[in-house]
């Protein structure tokens, strides 16, 4: 009884701050605020919204409007970004700093207002600045219309699963020293699961997450992947999941023992409790097919069915995937189609307006004070993206000369064997230069990764929209013949596609939102080397068709 009380707290404690709900308008205040937590063995000040992590969880229902007021009490900058969330001609909630708003400065506030307009499902939320995401995150959770149905079974209960890592050391501190070298940061101390990491063989004492299922009921799982720089395998011992959703769009349900997501993805489950007692350990792990150096550790939580006599009653357990089992991610990232229902149909654009082809890579610049002589950066088209000092949004909609340029380019310079033999100069050009789309045009992007430096896995997310993941393949995209394997039926819908190591990924979207609207790796290491661009959207004809003004309280740079 002492343990299910224990358990009840913590989700008690987990349920947001809701300040005021009337109809379809809901309010929140999140207070960003230090706070002492220990993990690992080890105690640390952790920057935290309401003293949680991870943070309070966003409910709302389709067509809701969201009120959250962020109140900025730590020494950091900061900004607020609702991944996922379309954001339709409210870009000045979207969140990044610097490409929608100036940060939030210490001491002061802003109010994320924004109405959820045509989605469901789980998405989740994290601070758009730094390296704060680590612990600034949390889901957001989208419900049907009242008296919509889910397009599967509906579940009798719903579990909240987030994905981490988590580092012993100040997180900032360590990516200012690497950035000052002009290295990678160190990686992660630990993965983690709904905030804890399980015992580890340096702390055997660090709990690990407990659910509580019920005999004979269905969960539903909502997943998310918080991390900041690996993908991540996820299973539980002796249980199929059936996989329902992605990214708050559904796809065809298919049963898998192992699901893969990457930083900023989504993933909804359903779970039959329907072994009746027990205890079965949950595991997530990372997945990198690359020569790249990952956190290898695993972080564990338990599956406990009511009832189950815990003292005598041993955990069956499971092992993970390994860290390149490349066949598991390839089957799961093929089993993904999109639902194509008469009520949620697939919207797939059959003409293109704009047919891009973006390179991804690394690269090296020089640096004098960093070790070597050089920085790592990235780049797409060889471009490694310069952050501004003001918002690009408010030099867009005040028309402000001198922020950016729209000539960011559609086509890499010049072509060379992309997954080949690289070429010796891996110097990259740098610039704020944005690509230029008319509203309602419709987009193709190639984003082929590259070997340059190593080639690997770029989870790439596009605010603003979702699009349709037409095709991928291994090697050098071939545009004669790749695009005859196109899927135009039912691809799936997401936010967050990864290009695959050494290889490439084709999305199409419908650019119907006018804004700035950011386009970046999910690793947030990339990003901090320059992986990022944006597109400038045009606004359409009338108010319907464009960019809101600012609310009164943006904050200024």
């Amino acid at each position: 009884m002492a343990e299910w009380l224990r358990i009840m707290v913590v989700l008690a404690l987990s349920w947001p701050v809701l300040v005021e709900c009337r109809g379809n308008i809901r309010h929140y205040k999140f207070n960003v605020v230090m706070k002492n937590i220990t993990r690992l063995c080890s105690t640390k000040a952790t920057v935290t919204v309401n003293g949680k992590f991870p943070g309070p969880t966003i409910y709302a229902r389709e067509d809701d409007t969201l009120l959250i007021k962020v109140v900025n009490q730590v020494h950091y900058n900061l900004t607020i970004h609702w991944h996922g969330v379309k954001q339709i001609r409210t870009g000045w909630a979207d969140g990044p700093a610097y490409i929608t708003q100036c940060p939030i400065q210490p001491g002061k506030s802003y109010v994320y207002n924004f109405t959820v307009t045509d989605q469901r499902g789980t998405l989740f939320w994290h601070a758009h600045i730094l390296w704060l995401r680590a612990t600034v995150h949390g889901a957001i959770v989208i419900l049907p219309k009242l008296a919509l149905p889910y397009p599967f079974p509906n579940p009798q209960k719903e579990i909240l699963i987030i994905l981490g890592e988590w580092w012993k050391s100040d997180v900032e501190a360590v990516v200012d020293e690497a950035t000052q070298l002009g290295l990678p940061p160190n990686i992660s101390d630990a993965h983690t699961i709904n905030g804890l990491p399980g015992p580890v063989s340096t702390c055997l004492s660090q709990e690990g997450f407990t659910f509580l299922v019920e005999p004979g009921k269905k969960y539903l799982l909502r997943i998310v992947n918080a991390a900041l720089n690996e993908e991540l395998f996820f299973k539980i011992a002796g249980h199929k999941l059936t996989v329902v959703e992605v990214d708050a769009s559904y796809v065809k349900p298919f049963k898998a023992d192992t699901i893969l997501t990457t930083p900023g993805q989504t993933t909804n489950v359903i779970l039959s409790a329907d072994l009746g007692t027990g205890k079965y350990l949950m595991v997530t792990s990372p997945y990198m097919d690359s020569p790249i150096l990952v956190n290898n550790r695993t972080a564990t939580a338990t599956l406990q069915y009511v009832g189950t006599n815990t003292s005598s009653t041993t955990t069956t357990l499971t092992v993970p995937p390994p860290t390149n089992a490349t066949p598991i991610a390839i089957k799961f990232m093929d089993s993904l189609r999109s639902l194509n229902s008469r009520k949620y149909p697939a919207k797939v654009p059959l003409t293109i307006d704009h047919s891009l082809f973006f390179t991804i890579s690394l690269g090296l610049n020089p640096c004098e004070s960093c070790y070597r002589g050089f920085r790592i950066v990235a780049a797409i088209n060889n471009v490694t993206f310069v952050m501004p000092s003001v918002s690009l949004l408010n030099a867009h909609f005040f028309n402000k000369s001198g922020v950016f340029t729209d000539d960011f380019p559609g086509n890499p310079a010049y072509t060379f064997d992309y997954t080949g033999i690289p070429p010796e100069n891996l110097r990259t050009m740098e610039g704020t230069r944005l690509y230029r789309l008319a509203y309602n045009s419709n987009v193709q992007v190639i984003m082929q990764d590259t070997g340059l430096l190593s080639p690997e896995n770029h989870p790439m997310h596009l605010h603003g929209f979702n699009f349709f993941v037409v095709g991928r393949g291994r090697g050098n995209f071939d545009p004669e013949e790749d695009p005859k394997k196109f899927n135009l039926v039912d691809p799936v819908e997401r936010n967050t596609i990864n290009a695959p190591s050494g290889g490439w990924v084709a999305i199409r979207f419908r650019a119907n939102n006018p804004g700035i609207w950011f386009l970046h790796c999910h690793l947030e290491v990339h990003t901090t080397w320059g992986l990022k661009m944006a597109f400038v959207v045009d606004n359409g004809n009338g108010p319907e068709e464009s960019l809101l003004p600012p609310p009164k309280d943006l904050p200024t740079c």
